[in-house]
């Protein structure tokens, strides 16, 4: 095993505008499970491939443990790798797909076969050792591909998202073993996904991406109680975040027929960049539902135009007049809805629950500083982060 840093680690693709990465800076610690997350096209999978030495480094450098690999080949860095569609060769069983790299390394036969029967212990794959590929169920062939990786012993497994061709049943119960397993294991791995919910749910830090740059690194919990700008504010959580533009008052912002109040540290922030208006931020869950005939209680008026009936809990999509504009808004509720298409609903939102951005750069009123702080950070450092992999709770406030 071995810490992972990415020290303004850059690439460049001909013929395009910007770095498809640019001087990623992060520190990932001696076991920890780091995953990468961003939309198509952010970088995450590029990042991913020059850690793996299958794409090169333009500028800056790649250290595993104590090694500079940056311009190592891959064969030379220790690493094993899941790709997205497996890529187990047809004609061989599990066992000879799973010791393949090992018999390629020319590692006697009984070491091969302890090792293969050690990962399929680990794997449940016993029954399946004699099979080939096509017999074999879409999970099973992912255990498989993660077997082939654990038996080789690697300092870092770097998976590119490999539950993207699962059903969305599968993908929940592999990804909940795959997070049980590197607690197991202890193995430092990198994850790359475009599921916010796999990133929440399994990593013990997030690193978003978006456009090459990177936006924030932390625990989900921090990450999601508090975005460092509007880009993850908006990406992380699901649904995500609403964003409301509104323009100053003396004392905080007015949304429809609400008054906020804010901090006045929110308010001193946004008077230093001559600000006259901000970018608010509520979840759906922080919203309080009055009755339709409760007049007096000021609130923010809703027009109901569809509604999402999970059973456990309910997402209306809405809208709202706020100043001239139409503007959608989700509101999370509990349990099973009441209200349908069309109805009308108030909601104001709940105390401290509300998140202020910058609408010149995006970054958080009044953390500006802390909220940019992604560079390097000592892997003993990051190694006091690890949380459980569970979603964070939903209680945020500034």
């Amino acid at each position: 095993m071995a810490s992972v840093i990415f020290d303004k680690a850059t690439r460049w693709f001909a013929g395009m505008e910007r770095p498809a990465v640019c001087e990623l800076d992060l520190a990932i610690a001696d076991g920890e499970f780091m995953v990468l997350v961003g939309p198509s096209g952010c970088g995450k999978s590029t990042s991913l491939r020059m850690l793996a030495g299958l794409e090169e480094v333009d500028s800056g450098t790649i250290r595993i443990g104590n090694r500079d690999v940056t311009h190592l080949p891959p064969k030379d860095r220790d690493i094993a790798m899941v790709f997205q569609n497996y890529a187990l060769y047809p004609h061989m069983t599990t066992a000879d797909n799973m010791g393949f790299a090992l018999k390629i390394a020319r590692m006697p036969r009984p070491r091969i076969r302890d090792r293969v029967q050690e990962a399929a212990a680990i794997l449940d794959l016993h029954d399946y050792l004699d099979r080939k590929p096509k017999s074999l169920s879409g999970g099973q062939r992912q255990r498989v591909a993660m077997g082939r990786a654990i038996v080789r012993e690697p300092q870092v497994f770097l998976m590119d998202e490999p539950l993207s061709n699962l059903d969305a049943k599968l993908r929940v119960q592999t990804r909940t073993q795959i997070a049980v397993l590197q607690r197991r294991l202890g193995t430092t791995t990198v994850y790359v996904t475009h599921d916010q919910t796999e990133a929440m749910t399994m990593g013990d830090r997030l690193a978003v991406l978006k456009d090459g740059a990177l936006q924030q690194v932390g625990t989900p919990k921090e990450v999601f109680a508090r975005p460092a700008n509007t880009f993850v504010a908006g990406f992380i959580g699901s649904p995500a975040m609403n964003l409301f533009q509104l323009p100053l008052t003396a004392d905080g912002v007015r949304l429809g027929g609400l008054d906020l109040p804010l901090p006045r540290v929110m308010l001193e922030a946004a008077g230093a960049e001559g600000a006259t208006e901000l970018m608010l931020g509520v979840r759906p869950e922080r919203f309080e539902v009055h009755s339709p005939h409760d007049l007096e209680t000021p609130a923010l008026d809703l027009v109901i135009d569809a509604v999402e009936d999970t059973g456990a809990v309910a997402y209306l999509h809405t809208t709202a007049k706020i100043g001239r504009q139409l503007v959608p808004v989700v509101v999370r509720l509990p349990g099973r809805p009441t209200q349908g298409k069309g109805d009308q609903l108030r909601v104001s939102v709940r105390p401290g629950a509300v998140h202020c951005f910058s609408v010149g750069t995006g970054l958080r009123l009044g953390e500006a500083q802390d909220a940019t702080r992604i560079h390097v950070r000592l892997p003993e450092d990051a190694a006091q982060d690890r949380t459980d992999a569970r979603l964070p709770e939903d209680t945020v406030a500034d």
